[in-house]
């Protein structure tokens, strides 16, 4: 028997009880302790059917406060690998916290409860991933360690996982599983640890003899992928004896491994832990495999044998098995020609011999481990970026400006980022100028990230916290002017292919619309070919967009990155642009859903069709000389872009 909201058993009963009273208490005392509340809910866990009694009162629970003042009230910041730790610590309160936020992410994504801080599928997607990272709790048996935890936490979780398995069903989440890994790892994203680690479940999944995985091919591709992309490796033997199989290999089976680490490599943008073992290896003995098992083109092969030397230094010093990702950010600098920038070459040998400060040597150390020196995680991390511009996402912080700019460098002006890097690294500071005055990130107070960002790649570990304290100083530095501060603050602090022109949407003052139909019609006149003299986006643009969810309610403003306007294989004319956020396929509402492949995009791209990106616009720059006809933009194309606009984010504008 489940249990109604009106049920009369006594765990129950004493929960509403419990939960009442502590609702009165919130709103005396905010932060009024919710541990009585969260002991009760504890106490229905262990009840048969319990879960369903706390699914029920979801809105109950949320409404009480129970979540408020605590990173659980927001949940689309939410981590699926913080959230698996949070599930099986010791800390009671913390495990049954994290379980009610997943019992509330459930009725979210079953359109049982509506939440406005996260969209159904993005709580779908949370729920398909911290499943992915628990699925040793699949098969119904708890470890050692959870059936010693105390107050029944063990058998709490395992019922947890279990009630989330029947809502969900264990066929389509596997395959969800799958094709959220996919789905990411279109992306390329440099961050993959996670993707790894899911995989890592997916593995023991399959291997597992009591579960029926019959026509998990794909799965299986990518566990291969992982651990076993060779015949050397088949069977996943281990660093050591694969390092020992090497030694004895001819030159017709180090050719087949090669090509079989490309391959995978190429296929999923994941690089196993033998890779680095192989290209260190053949680095000594058959260099002339490198390019093969990079999976190089014309290009790449080019750069690698103009600058030789130091790509070879950059396998010794940086290519690891603690630091395997890196191998396809080297892969990716070569093939996208970044080296025949000479600067870049010649900032990348001081990265080489970079000596670090105390404070970088500590900070890396805490973040990244012993497993290898500090300046070797950052020199990985310096090669990812630079290989996958895209691939850099902001975590959970809000620093949008911040990664878009390393985004924009890394791509477009790379040995600038390496002199941010330098900086910071070795000095502590990064010195820049607004208007011509000179500013120092050192001393200057916290921007928008109060806390040190750790759920970052490497260099946004090194840089963000730095600019997004210049950033806010540059703001400060322009004190009251007549236009939104952005106008004046990005050329300044991205680079100066920044468009002098600029528009925003509303008027600074009221926050009214302001000609909203002239700032369409001159966003077209400057980004569409059609009518801008067919004139592409030739350096990457900063735009803010008007954010909204899925039911298309406005979130808020968050900075994006405008790269190209082109039409796609069907015709139709579409926005590719970078979002900092570490998934840039989103649901914003009214049918806006922003695709990420099957479209013509580039890996680590979004795109819209550029009346849908349209209607989310706030900010944009231009270049007031190149402006095109914004008379021939048409009416109906105008009214499309405004009616998604006004119905949704500026509804009440």
């Amino acid at each position: 028997m489940k249990y109604s909201a009106n049920s009369t058993h006594p765990a129950v009963i004493e929960f509403d009880t419990t939960l009442a009273r502590f609702a009165q208490n919130r709103k005396v005392d905010p932060k009024a302790s919710s541990a009585e509340v969260l002991e009760s809910a504890r106490v229905v866990m262990t009840t048969h059917e319990g879960l369903n009694a706390l699914y029920e009162r979801v809105a109950a629970v949320e409404n009480a406060g129970v979540f408020a003042g605590r990173d659980w009230a927001k949940p689309a910041i939410l981590q699926p690998g913080l959230a698996v730790r949070s599930l099986r610590q010791s800390n009671a309160d913390i495990t049954v916290i994290e379980a009610l936020s997943e019992i509330r992410m459930l009725a979210i994504a079953s359109r049982d409860y509506f939440h406005p801080g996260i969209a159904t599928e993005q709580a779908r997607n949370f729920l398909t991933q911290v499943m992915a990272l628990n699925l040793d709790l699949l098969s119904g048996q708890m470890s050692e360690a959870d059936r010693e935890r105390p107050q029944e936490l063990g058998a709490i979780v395992q019922s947890l996982y279990q009630y989330l398995l029947e809502h969900l069903g264990y066929e389509s989440i596997l395959a969800s599983l799958v094709g959220e890994v996919k789905r990411l790892l279109a992306q390329r994203p440099i961050q993959t640890d996670s993707i790894k680690k899911m995989i890592s479940q997916i593995a023991k999944c399959l291997f597992d003899p009591e579960l029926d995985t019959t026509g998990s091919e794909d799965a299986a591709r990518l566990v291969r992928a992982l651990f076993s992309p060779t015949k050397g490796c088949r069977e996943d033997p281990g660093l050591e004896v694969y390092n020992q199989r090497l030694a004895t290999m001819d030159g017709t089976a180090l050719m087949g491994e090669a090509t079989a680490f490309a391959k995978a490599m190429d296929e999923t943008g994941l690089v196993s832990a033998y890779q680095p073992l192989f290209l260190r290896f053949i680095r000594n003995h058959r260099d002339d495999l490198i390019p093969i098992a990079l999976g190089l083109s014309a290009t790449g092969i080019d750069a690698l044998h103009c600058y030789r030397q130091l790509v070879f230094r950059l396998i010794d010093d940086a290519i690891f098995p603690e630091t395997s990702q890196a191998t396809y950010g080297l892969a990716m600098l070569l093939e996208r020609g970044t080296l025949f920038h000479p600067p870049v070459a010649a900032g990348l040998w001081r990265q080489i011999e970079l000596k670090l400060s105390d404070e970088t040597t500590e900070l890396l150390t805490s973040v990244f481990g012993e497993a290898q020196p500090p300046r070797v995680f950052l020199l990985a991390g310096v090669l990812s970026i630079l290989g996958l511009p895209l691939g850099v996402g902001q975590g959970n912080n809000p620093t949008c400006q911040s990664v878009i700019g390393l985004s924009m460098w890394a791509d477009n002006d790379a040995d600038y980022l390496l002199q941010l890097v330098a900086w910071a690294a070795r000095d502590n500071e990064i010195l820049t100028r607004f208007e011509g005055e000179q500013i120092s990130s050192k001393g200057l107070e916290d921007g928008l990230a109060k806390e040190l960002p750790l759920d970052v790649d490497v260099v946004s570990l090194m840089l963000v916290p730095h600019l997004d304290r210049l950033y806010i100083e540059m703001g400060r530095l322009c004190g009251d002017r007549d236009d939104d501060l952005h106008r004046w603050i990005n050329p300044e602090f991205y680079g100066w292919w920044v468009g002098h022109g600029f528009r925003v949407v509303t008027d600074i003052h009221t926050g009214k619309l302001d000609d909203y139909e002239g700032f369409i019609r001159q966003f077209y006149a400057s980004y569409h070919p059609y009518y801008n003299g067919n004139m592409p986006v030739i350096h990457p643009q900063p735009a803010g967009i008007a954010s909204t969810d899925s039911g298309g309610r406005y979130v808020g403003r968050h900075a994006i990155t405008i790269l190209r306007v082109a039409l796609d294989a069907h015709a139709q004319m579409r926005v590719y642009f970078f979002n900092p956020n570490n998934d840039g396929g989103q649901d914003w509402g009214q049918g806006i859903v922003c695709s990420i492949q099957g479209k013509d995009e580039l890996n680590g791209e979004a795109s819209l069709p550029i009346a849908e990106f349209a209607s989310r616009m706030y900010v944009y720059h231009y270049d007031p000389l190149e402006l095109g006809d914004t008379d021939a933009v048409p009416d109906e194309e105008v009214a499309l872009v405004m009616e998604l606009g006004r119905t949704s984010w500026a509804k009440d504008l």
